[in-house]
C-alpha cells in the first residue's frame, strides 16, 4: 500500500519514528546503512579516450585504415621514403575526423547534475524531540520534518498536521497553481500525484501555510529519483540522419571490398598485372569509396544551421538536432508554460444583478469595478509595474485579480489606504475561503472570497441560483472561478469565522486561466499546414487541457481527449491503435508521457517533444528530439532536451522545425554532389584497371579531391537558401531513404558520366603524352574540375539559369578555391610530383577544360525535359 493511502500511525511504527519524537538519534545510523544517502545516484561518464576509441567503430573508418595499412606495407617493401606520404594522410585524415568527432560527443549530460540543484541542501528535523537543522542528505525515511513557506521540500513526506498549506509542484505535475494540501486528505491510491494532496514532494516548494510532515522516501526512492531513473535507463536514439549516414556506411563499405575483391580475382586469374599493383589498385578503390570529407562537411552543414537557429532564438545542443526536427511529423507539447504562459490571468467576472459574465477589458462597468474592488482588498498578492512588466509576487490566483483591477485603474496599494484592512481570517483548505475586514465609508465590512461551492451556501443575499449556474458555465470553459460576497459589521460582531463567514450578501463571480501565448495558435495553424500534427501532454486537469486545446487548434472534432487514469488502462498495443485520435493527454506522469512518445515512434513517426519542468525530462530524452524552454525551463528539461527555445516561444518550434528542413535538403544536395564524385571514382578505378591494367588515379590524388578540391564547394551548397515552399510540404516518412524519388539514381548516372569522362581523359592523356603519369594527371585534373562545375547543378531541381547562376557567393568563392587548390597541386614544383602529377601540353589542358563543362550541358538537358514531362502530366 503507497504511503499517501497508510493509516498515519501505522506508517509511523513501519518507519521505526515517533509523532512527537521523531527518530532516536542512537538508531539513526542503522537505518542510515539501510536507505543510504538522501542524494540521487551519479551518472559515470565515459572517458575521453573511450570517446576516442568509440569513433574508430565506424565501417568507413575501418576500411580507410585497413587501406592505410596495406599502403603502408608496400611502402616499406618498396623502400622509398616518398610513398610513405600517402599512408601518413590517410592516417591523418582519420585521426581528424576522430577528433572532430569528439568535439561533437563531448557535451556532457547534464539532466541529473540538475536534478541534484533542485534538492534542498538543508532540513528542519524533529530528533530525540528536539528541533534540528541537518544536512538534507542526511534525512533518512522516518524523520519528522518541519516546513514552511519559502522551503523546498527535501525529501517526499506524508504530512503528520499542516495549516493552509500549498506547495508549488509544476516542475513535477505540470499544474501551474500552487495544490493546496491537507494533512487529513484521503486521496485514492490509484490517484496521480497532482491528486496525492496529503503528501509533499522532494524538489518541490512550499508556497503558502505550515507543515509538519513524516519523511517516507529519500533519495533515488523520491518521485524526483524515480524520474532520475527514468533518465538514467533512457537511452539516446541516433537520429535519422545518424542512421541513414551510418547505414550508406556500410554500403559504401561493402561495395569497396567487393570490388577490391573483383580486382583481385580478375587480375590473378588474367594475369594482368603483379600482386604490388593490384594491392594499390585496391587501395585506390577503398578510397574511392569512402567519401571522407562527407562526415566532416555534413557536420559543417549543421554547424552552419546552428547559427542560424541561434538567430532565432533557439540553442542547439547536439547538431543531428537540427535535421531530425526538420523530419518531425509529431509534436508533443507540454501545457503549462509551453502553450500558454503559466501566469493564471482573469478572463471573465459576473456582478450579481446581471444576466451574464463580462469580459475583462481596461473599462469594465461600473459593477465589475466594485467587485473588482472588494476582490483585490481581500487578496494578499500584489502585482508591480517594472520597466513596463508585470511582477507577480503572490498566489497566483490573488495576483491575477489584483492584475484585472490594475488593467481598471484600482490600484491595490491605494484602495488599502482608503479602505484600510483592521483584521483577516487566512485562507485554509477546509474552509477553502479568506475574510478580510476594512472600514468602508465609516462601517465595517467583511469580505470574503473562495471555492463557490463554499461561497454561495453562506449568501442570504442575491441571485445565488443565477450564480450557481453562471459557475456551471465557467467551469466547463476551464475557468477557475472564484465567488466574492460581503457582510456589513455591527459592533458586537467579533472578528470570529462563525460570526464574519455568515449571512454573507453576494457580490459577484471571477474566473481565471493560465491563458494559451498569443503566438501559440498561428504556430498551430502553421504546423498542420506542414503536416504535423500537434498533440497536448499536461499534468492539469483534462477540462482545462481540452478548452485550451480547442482554442489552439490542437483538439478537433473526431480527436479524443484521455487522462492518465484511462491511460493506466490501456496495453501499449491499445496505445498504439490509438494514438492518432487522442491529442489531449490530462493528469499525465512522467513515465506516461515516454509511453505516448513511444507509441508515436511505433508509428513510424519523428517525435519532437517541447517541455519546461523536470516532469518532461524523461520524455525530452526519449523522443527524437526534445526542445526545453529557456526561461521558464528548469536545468533538468534543459539538460535532458537537444535544443532549448532562449524565447520560449512555441512558434520558435516552427521556425526550427523551417530551418530543419532546409538544412535536410542542403545536405542531400552535399550528399549527391559527393557521392557522384565517389561514384566516378570507383567507376574509374575500377574499368581503367580493367581496360588499361594500371590504377588511373593515386589515393592521395583521389583523397585530394576527396577532401580538398570537394569540399568547399559542397559546404557552400550546405549554405543554400531555404526554399520558399519547405513548410508547405508533409513531412518525409522516418524510413524513408535519402536516395527517394530516383535521387539514387540520378547520382549513379552522373557517377558513371563523371567517370566516362575521366577514363576519356585518361586515355587521351596517355596518347598525347606517352607516359602513365601524364594520364593520370590528365584523369586527375578532369575529375577535379568536373566537380567542381558540377557543384552548381546541384544547387537546383530546377535550370541553373531559371534565376541567377551565381547568385550564391559561397559557391562562387568555394568554386574559385578549389580550382586554386587544384592549380597549386598540378603546377607547384615539388607538390605535383609529390602528388604524382606533371605538366602536360597547352592543348590537353583546353580538351580536359572542355571536358569539365559536359555534365552541365547534359544535366540542363535532362532537367528541361523532365519540366517538360511535368508540365505535361499535369
Amino acid at each position: 500500500m503507497p504511503a499517501h493511502t497508510k493509516n498515519i500511525n501505522a506508517l509511523v511504527e513501519e518507519l521505526n519514528s515517533d509523532l512527537k519524537t521523531g527518530i532516536n538519534s542512537n538508531a539513526f545510523p542503522f537505518i542510515a546503512e539501510k536507505y543510504g544517502k538522501n542524494k540521487l545516484d551519479d551518472v559515470k561518464k565515459k572517458s575521453i579516450l573511450i570517446k576516442f576509441l568509440e569513433q574508430f567503430k565506424d565501417v568507413m573508418i575501418l576500411i580507410l585504415l585497413a587501406a592505410a595499412a596495406v599502403s603502408f606495407v608496400l611502402a616499406v617493401m618498396h623502400g622509398e621514403p616518398g610513398e610513405f606520404f600517402e599512408p601518413s594522410l590517410i592516417v591523418l585524415i582519420v585521426i581528424i575526423n576522430a577528433i572532430m568527432g569528439v568535439s561533437q560527443e563531448n557535451k556532457a549530460e547534464k539532466a541529473l547534475d540538475a536534478l541534484k540543484n533542485l534538492s534542498a541542501p538543508h532540513a528542519k528535523v524533529i530528533r530525540d524531540g528536539k528541533d534540528a537543522v541537518i544536512d538534507a542528505e542526511e534525512l533518512v525515511p522516518g524523520d519528522i520534518i518541519l516546513l514552511e513557506a519559502g522551503d523546498f521540500v527535501p525529501a517526499d513526506a506524508r504530512l503528520i498536521s499542516s495549516s493552509s498549506l500549498k506547495s508549488e509542484e509544476s516542475a513535477l505535475t505540470g499544474e501551474s497553481v500552487a495544490a493546496d494540501k491537507a494533512y487529513d486528505a484521503e486521496p485514492k491510491e490509484d490517484s496521480p500525484l497532482g491528486d496525492r494532496t496529503n503528501m509533499v514532494y522532494s524538489g518541490c516548494s512550499i508556497t503558502y501555510g505550515t507543515a509538519k510532515a513524516l519523511v517516507t522516501a529519500t533519495g533515488m526512492n523520491t518521485e524526483m529519483g524515480k524520474i532520475a531513473k527514468l533518465l538514467k535507463n533512457q537511452e539516446d536514439s541516433g537520429t535519422p540522419l545518424q542512421k541513414k549516414l551510418a547505414q550508406l556506411g556500410k554500403y559504401l563499405g561493402i561495395i569497396a571490398l567487393a570490388a577490391c575483391a573483383l580486382i583481385f580475382v580478375i587480375g590473378i586469374v588474367f594475369n594482368m598485372s603483379d600482386i604490388r599493383t593490384l594491392f594499390m589498385t585496391a587501395v585506390s578503390l577503398a578510397v574511392s569509396a569512402i567519401p571522407e570529407g562527407l562526415p566532416a562537411v555534413v557536420t559543417i552543414v549543421l554547424a552552419i544551421g546552428v547559427q542560424r537557429m541561434v538567430k532565432r532564438n533557439a540553442i542547439i545542443r547536439r547538431l543531428p538536432a537540427v535535421e531530425t526536427l526538420g523530419s518531425a511529423s509529431v509534436i508533443c507539447s507540454d501545457k503549462t508554460g509551453t502553450l500558454t504562459q503559466n501566469r493564471m490571468t482573469l478572463k471573465k467576472a459576473f456582478a450579481d444583478g446581471k444576466q451574464s459574465a463580462e469580459n475583462i477589458t481596461e473599462n469594465n462597468s461600473e459593477e465589475i469595478k466594485k467587485l473588482l474592488t472588494y476582490a483585490v482588498l481581500c487578496c494578499n498578492g500584489s502585482v508591480a509595474i517594472e520597466e513596463g512588466k508585470e511582477n507577480h509576487v503572490g498566489d497566483p490566483t490573488e495576483t491575477s485579480i489584483v492584475a484585472a483591477a490594475l488593467r481598471n485603474g484600482l490600484d491595490k496599494d491605494r484602495l488599502n489606504a482608503i479602505y484600510p484592512r483592521i483584521a483577516e481570517l487566512p485562507f485554509d483548505s477546509d474552509r477553502k475561503l479568506m475574510t478580510t475586514v476594512h472600514e468602508m465609508n465609516g462601517k465595517r465590512v467583511a469580505i470574503v472570497k473562495g471555492a463557490c461551492d463554499m461561497l454561495l451556501p453562506l449568501c442570504v443575499k442575491g441571485g445565488v441560483k443565477i450564480a450557481s449556474a453562471m459557475n456551471e458555465e465557467m467551469g466547463k470553459n476551464a475557468l477557475r472561478v472564484i465567488g466574492v460576497a460581503y457582510k456589513e459589521l455591527h459592533d458586537g460582531h467579533a472578528i470570529k469565522i462563525d460570526h464574519l463567514e455568515n449571512n454573507l450578501t453576494f457580490l459577484g463571480l471571477v474566473g481565471m486561466i493560465d491563458p494559451p501565448r498569443p503566438e501559440a495558435k498561428a504556430a498551430v495553424v502553421e504546423c498542420r499546414n506542414a503536416g504535423i500534427k500537434p498533440v497536448m501532454i499536461t499534468g492539469d486537469h483534462v477540462v482545462t487541457a481540452s478548452a485550451i486545446a480547442k482554442e489552439l487548434g490542437i483538439l478537433s472534432k473526431g480527436d479524443e481527449a484521455v487522462t492518465g487514469e484511462k491511460l493506466a488502462k490501456m496495453s501499449d498495443g491499445e496505445l498504439t491503435k490509438r494514438i492518432r485520435n487522442i491529442s489531449v493527454y490530462a493528469r499525465v506522469s512522467p513515465s506516461d508521457k515516454i509511453r505516448i512518445v513511444k507509441a508515436w515512434q511505433n508509428c513510424g513517426e519523428i517525435v519532437a517533444m517541447t517541455g519546461d519542468g523536470v516532469n518532461d525530462a524523461p520524455a525530452l530524452k526519449a523522443a527524437d528530439i526534445g526542445c526545453a524552454m529557456g526561461i521558464t525551463g528548469t536545468d533538468v528539461a534543459k539538460g535532458a532536451a537537444d535544443i532549448t527555445l532562449t524565447d520560449d516561444n512555441f512558434a520558435t518550434i516552427i521556425q526550427a522545425v523551417k530551418e530543419g528542413r532546409g538544412i535536410y535538403d542542403n545536405i542531400k544536395k552535399v550528399v549527391g554532389y559527393l557521392l557522384g564524385t565517389n561514384v566516378g571514382e570507383i567507376f574509374t578505378v575500377f574499368f581503367a584497371m580493367i581496360i588499361f591494367n594500371l590504377p588511373p588515379l593515386l589515393s592521395m590524388q583521389l583523397l585530394w579531391i576527396n577532401l580538398v578540391t570537394d569540399s568547399l564547394p559542397a559546404i557552400a551548397l550546405g549554405m543554400e537558401q531555404i526554399d520558399d515552399d519547405v513548410m508547405k510540404r508533409k513531412p518525409k516518412p522516418a524510413n524513408e531513404s535519402i536516395f527517394a524519388h530516383g535521387f539514387g539514381l540520378r547520382i549513379i548516372l552522373q557517377g558513371i558520366m563523371f567517370g566516362g569522362l575521366t577514363l576519356l581523359g585518361y586515355y587521351l592523356g596517355s596518347i598525347i603524352t606517352g607516359s602513365h603519369i601524364g594520364a593520370q594527371t590528365t584523369a586527375f585534373i578532369i575529375l577535379a574540375l568536373t566537380q567542381i562545375v558540377h557543384s552548381f547543378n546541384m544547387r537546383s531541381e530546377r535550370s541553373l539559369f531559371a534565376g541567377n547562376p551565381f547568385s550564391n557567393k559561397n559557391l562562387n568563392m568555394a568554386a574559385l578555391a578549389g580550382f586554386a587548390l587544384m592549380l597549386f597541386v598540378v603546377f607547384v614544383p615539388g607538390i605535383n610530383t609529390a602528388f604524382g602529377l606533371c605538366p602536360l601540353p597547352w592543348h590537353l589542358y583546353l580538351i580536359a577544360l572542355g571536358l569539365a563543362f559536359v555534365p552541365l550541358i547534359v544535366i540542363e538537358i535532362v532537367k528541361f525535359i523532365a519540366k517538360a514531362i511535368a508540365k505535361k502530366s499535369k
